[in-house]
Formats: structure tokens, C-alpha cells, sequence
């Protein structure tokens, strides 16, 4: 499948990477790496995806490096359970989306082209899928996700600050 916005995922595959895991270097702040992180906990880092499938594609990844959710200590658990709910909101208020795919893909056989884990969250729209991509076998992507990197952060931030109000 081709994009039509061109992000050209291929040359990101079989290209050169940054020496490394990717998403270690995002936590790290690596010049190497774009930057598209939208909101950050004690634990967890919540990023547009840079190959969306849809404007709003999160991936929210934990700071330590572990490959499988059983790796998730307690607190991280936890953590994640409140920040989940947050992003869907967050989404919501975005884009108004009418559903969600929301997902792991542990090992490389599962899809996962980062050993490192992350969390999909997909906003998905009615009728989202257009002539050029049953035709052509293309893509539409709507926004460049570096638009709607400065939109996001936005809508986290005023969502924390309101979060951080009501707590007690």
C-alpha cells in the first residue's frame, strides 16, 4: 500500500535507522529521532505515530525499555489503566472519532517493526476508506502528523491541567 501524503514508510524500513531503539532515543531526546511526543507521565510517553493510519495514531510506549506487557511492574499498570482513558479523551476532543483500534503487537511475527513496547491507539472514522484506496491501493492520510503533533499537545496539556485541578 502506497500513502499519497507522502511519508514513505518503505525507505524507513529498509533504510538506514538511527543506531539504536528508536523509541529509547524518543525518551532520550536523540537528535536522531523525530520528535513527535505529545504527553508524558512518570512512566509512559504518549507519541503520534510517524506512519499513521489515521490523523491522532498514538502510541504510547513505557520509558524503561521491556519488550512484553508481563513486564509491566504494578505502578506501571496503574499508571497505564489512568492514562489510556485520557488519550481516548483527548482523541475525542481532537477529532471526534467514532471508534478506536486499540493494541500491542508483541514480536515481529505479531507486526511490531519496534522491540520496544508500545500500545496502539487508532481513531477510526465512518466511511474512512476512500476510492484511491480501492482503486489504487493507496492511502489518504489527511494531516501530516507534524500538524497534528501541535494540536495534540494542546488539547494533553489543558486535559492535564483540568485533571490536575479536580484532584484532591
Amino acid at each position: 500500500m502506497e500513502y499519497l501524503f507522502s511519508f514513505n514508510k518503505i525507505a524507513y524500513l529498509k533504510g538506514k535507522r538511527p543506531k539504536g531503539c528508536i523509541l529509547c532515543l524518543v525518551r532520550d531526546g536523540s537528535e536522531d529521532v523525530d520528535k513527535l511526543v505529545v504527553h508524558q507521565t512518570e512512566h509512559f510517553i504518549v507519541s503520534l505515530n510517524l506512519y499513521p493510519y489515521n490523523p491522532g495514531h498514538l502510541i504510547v510506549f513505557p520509558k524503561r525499555h521491556i519488550a512484553d506487557i508481563r513486564e509491566y511492574t504494578k505502578e506501571e499498570r496503574q499508571e497505564l489503566d489512568e492514562l489510556l482513558p485520557m488519550c481516548i479523551n483527548v482523541l475525542d476532543r481532537y477529532g471526534n472519532p467514532s471508534a478506536y483500534n486499540i493494541g500491542y503487537n508483541m514480536g515481529l511475527s505479531a507486526g511490531a517493526s519496534i522491540e520496544h513496547l508500545h500500545l496502539h491507539i487508532i481513531p477510526r472514522y465512518p466511511r474512512e476508506i476512500g476510492i484511491a484506496e480501492l482503486v489504487g491501493g493507496s492511502r489518504v492520510l489527511v494531516q501530516d502528523p507534524k500538524d497534528t503533533l501541535v494540536q495534540l499537545k494542546e488539547i494533553f496539556r489543558s486535559s492535564a491541567a483540568a485533571d490536575a485541578h479536580l484532584s484532591p
